[in-house]
């Protein structure tokens, strides 16, 4: 990280640059050898009272006092993606919605209120793509109001990391007292080299509908309905694939949303007796390549921070890490 003038430090950010994308540097409490400064880079989301508030690509806020800094300015709104099919946060916030339809949904300004039984946090949260049409602090009042008419937990996904990501709304939800509960990533990659695999996929069935024995393979559903069936079945064209176990629930399951040209992929799980032994990539593989018949030239798939395996897995099929999603939900404070 370079911020010198002819070998000087230099400050150039102001409050004014609030909402922008900067780097700074900032002297450390202890000021010992080797651990004098620290550096973050993020957008500036408030600057008040002498602290300065960034937030990070993965969402994480991190407050500098103001007279701890020694160098500062703004950068580019993202880095330039390296691999990958080029999308704008705007696209594929619109592409991922759609493949977790809500049962019931309801408009708040550009904000969509969205329930589902409580089936998957992403089909039950409210989504703001814009502006509520009300002040912060009434738009989430009625958020819990919503969703305590229908007896869920209040919950709004927001994004972060990419050009025309929400932090400047993440900084406001924690302003108003909500916190953040999970975070996971949203990853693209060419769809081509996932259906290139040379994994067989002859035991591989593909589906429009779960059947009984897909359902017992996937873990969250635990909360058997309609709604659930509902949620899952959603989308523009959807396919669900199955691997057979010996008997009762199948060894790998996976399913897999094309739009336009989009291909998502969720809901892949393996027996965890069988892992290891490539299912995982078989799966997809196979859905890829039903995607491409279709169309579809680019892939998209959300997968949990804290999921290293699965982090793993997509790295190696040439997924990259395009934003971060956040559910934000009132602390009980």
């Amino acid at each position: 990280m370079e911020f010198t003038i002819g070998g000087r430090l230099d400050v150039r950010i102001t409050p004014a640059d609030v909402g922008k994308r900067v780097s700074v540097r900032c002297r450390t409490e202890s000021g010992g050898a080797g651990a004098e400064f620290t550096d973050t880079v993020g957008v500036l989301t408030s600057w008040d009272r002498g602290v300065l508030s960034i937030t990070r690509k993965s969402g994480e806020a991190v407050h500098i006092v103001e007279s701890s800094l020694v160098a500062g300015k703004t950068v580019p709104a993202a880095p330039a993606r390296r691999r990958g099919p080029a999308a704008s946060f705007e696209e594929l916030a619109a592409v991922t919605a759609r493949a977790w339809q809500p049962v019931e949904s309801e408009p708040l300004g550009d904000w969509r209120l969205r329930a589902a039984g409580g089936f998957t946090r992403r089909a039950n949260s409210a989504l703001p793509l814009g502006d509520p049409g009300l002040p912060a602090g009434e738009a989430l009042d009625r958020v819990r109001a919503w969703y305590a008419e229908r007896d869920l937990p209040p919950y709004v996904q927001t994004a972060t990391g990419a050009a025309g990501t929400q932090e400047l709304l993440c900084a406001e939800l924690e302003r108003h007292g909500w916190r953040r509960e999970v975070t996971a990533q949203v990853r693209i990659a060419a769809l081509a080299p996932v259906g290139d695999s040379a994994a067989d996929v002859a035991a591989v069935r593909l589906t429009r509908a779960p059947d009984a024995a897909w359902l017992a393979r996937y873990q969250r559903f635990s909360t058997p309905g309609p709604h659930v069936l509902r949620v899952l079945e959603s989308g523009p064209s959807v396919w669900f694939a199955t691997v057979a176990g010996d008997g009762g629930a199948p060894d790998a399951i996976g399913r897999c949303v094309v739009d336009g040209r989009w291909a998502g992929f969720m809901a892949v799980e393996v027996a965890p007796e069988r892992r290891r032994r490539g299912l995982a990539t078989t799966v997809m593989t196979a859905l890829a390549r039903r995607a491409l018949d279709e169309g579809a030239s680019a892939a998209w798939l959300q997968v949990e921070e804290e999921n290293e395996g699965a982090r793993a897995l997509y790295d190696g099929m040439g997924f990259a890490l395009h934003h971060s999603y956040h559910h934000y939900r009132p602390s009980p404070a």
